[in-house]
């Protein structure tokens, strides 16, 4: 992604499956965990969520045109800007039977973990 080019699903692949391991790990040793990832498809869900008791899917809403706001004030990051359009390409918003907390970005990022930390307490 660095170069400019968006991974395409055999490039994601090893990483997913590394992902679900790692959340394995956590839940054989009883322990919390969090990952952050565009998790964009059902099918890469169903490699790191599928049927494991215990693990929540969150899904961080908002338009495209907010999101490279964001993602033009950030410095550093691996993604560049171009490849967000690839990335709303390839999304495939949870369904219901996916159980995810949806939660719209808005205002601060303060704010938008608060509404979260709340919706996962209920």
């Amino acid at each position: 992604m660095r170069s400019g080019h968006p991974l395409d699903d055999a490039d994601r692949l090893p990483w997913l499956r590394a992902v679900a391991r790692w959340i394995d790990d956590r839940l054989a040793a009883l322990e919390p965990g969090i990952i952050t990832c565009s998790n964009l498809k059902r099918a890469y869900r169903q490699i790191t969520i599928g049927s494991r008791q215990g693990v929540r899917l969150v899904f961080l809403k908002d338009d495209e045109h907010l999101i490279q706001a964001r993602i033009v004030q950030r410095q550093h990051h691996y993604m560049p800007p171009a490849l967000l359009r690839s990335q709303f390409e390839t999304l495939e918003e949870p369904g219901e039977d996916e159980h995810p907390v949806v939660v719209t970005l808005h205002g601060s990022i303060a704010e938008t973990v608060t509404e979260l930390l709340q919706r996962l307490a209920t």
